[in-house]
């Protein structure tokens, strides 16, 4: 029997509660000795933290594609790791496998259905990117903005993004002018963020929301207008974005992070005054949600981890070390203390 270590899921944050680290707990398990027919024993490299998780926290998610993690069973999420032992005629022992429903576990026994084969020299042997900028949230950013942002080449548009310094947001900013945005912004909460945006991720300016009169340095940055706004936020940022959208503009509804640790449905109601704006400008806001876009999830892989190796496609990482830490990681991340994807790194 092989000894393993998980997490679980402790406690519920409550409704319109902030999580916190004690919501998780680590427990010691034994992994079964046989496989079974299909079956695929991995060892876990890298684990993945989102705000979407938040949602799971609840005993329901408020949405119909999120099932909640259940108490005192191991919570799951994003996950990469290498191939112990298997009993799938797809997988072989030393493959790099990825999966959306990974446990929070040193090893696992996955369902060979449940895993994805990556190629390593996609991402140059950088296994966490599989994660982060060659994965979830790289096509989150890359099909939301050519899904929902018809950015065109040329046409002289001014992209703004919110959550700008996280997981999707920085990439969303770097794709937004890779496609043909002539001026991208981004809003973060910190100066640090903002200067790394600027200076390291190509952003054209940066706005601190939590030091700086966000309408006012809008108008500043963007004196034509906002005609593409990436919105990973929702809220009161978000209203006075699109108080600023140009006729005909196109938001894409990616998150709403600012609302995940209240009791409202998803994608949360908007202000009336918001409702208005996006009625009288013919502005559309229609939520995305990229497992939606499986049958392009492929070709993006490509066309990121290009990007990536080209270093057209700049990566910011926080990684934390230790399954121990998960719970810290997850809190983290959630007040903004991740620049870039939140990984943990498990083992080697």
């Amino acid at each position: 029997m092989t000894q393993i270590r998980k997490v679980v899921l402790n406690s519920r944050p409550g409704k319109n509660g902030e999580p916190v680290p004690e919501n998780f707990r680590v427990e010691e398990a034994c992994l079964p000795a046989d496989l079974n027919p299909g079956h695929v024993q991995v060892r876990t490299l890298y684990l993945s933290v989102d705000p979407y998780m938040r949602c799971r926290m609840n005993e329901d998610t408020g949405t119909d594609y999120l099932s909640p993690w259940q108490l005192s069973e191991v919570v799951e999420g994003g996950g990469v790791g290498i191939v112990e032992d298997s009993r799938h005629d797809s997988f072989t022992e030393g493959d790099t496998v990825a999966s959306f429903s990974w446990p929070w576990q040193t090893q696992a026994v996955l369902e060979g259905k449940l895993l994805q084969k990556l190629d390593p020299q996609l991402v140059d042997g950088r296994h966490s990117y599989f994660l982060g900028a060659v994965g979830m949230p790289g096509l989150t950013a890359l099909l939301g903005v050519r899904e929902k942002g018809h950015v065109t080449p040329g046409a002289n548009q001014t992209m703004v993004v919110s959550g700008a310094a996280g997981a999707c947001g920085s990439l969303a900013g770097q794709i937004g002018r890779l496609d043909g945005c002539s001026k991208v912004v981004g809003i973060c909460g910190s100066d640090e963020k903002c200067q790394v945006l600027v200076s390291e991720l190509g952003f054209n300016s940066a706005i601190n929301y939590k030091r700086q009169d966000v309408a006012a340095r809008l108008r500043e940055s963007c004196p034509t207008g906002v005609d593409v706004y990436f919105d990973n936020v929702g809220g009161s940022i978000s209203d006075t974005v699109i108080a600023q959208m140009t006729e005909g503009g196109h938001v894409i509804l990616c998150g709403q992070i600012s609302q995940y640790n209240k009791d409202v449905p998803y994608p949360p109601p908007l202000p009336a005054s918001t409702q208005e704006v996006l009625h009288t400008k013919h502005i559309t806001r229609e939520r995305f949600t990229v497992l939606n876009y499986t049958e392009k999830h492929e070709a993006g892989m490509l066309q990121l981890s290009q990007w990536v190796r080209e270093g057209k496609l700049k990566v910011l990482e926080t990684v934390v070390k230790g399954l121990d830490n998960m719970g810290v990681a997850f809190h983290s991340m959630m007040k903004g203390g991740n620049v870039g994807k939140q990984i943990v790194h498990v083992s080697e």
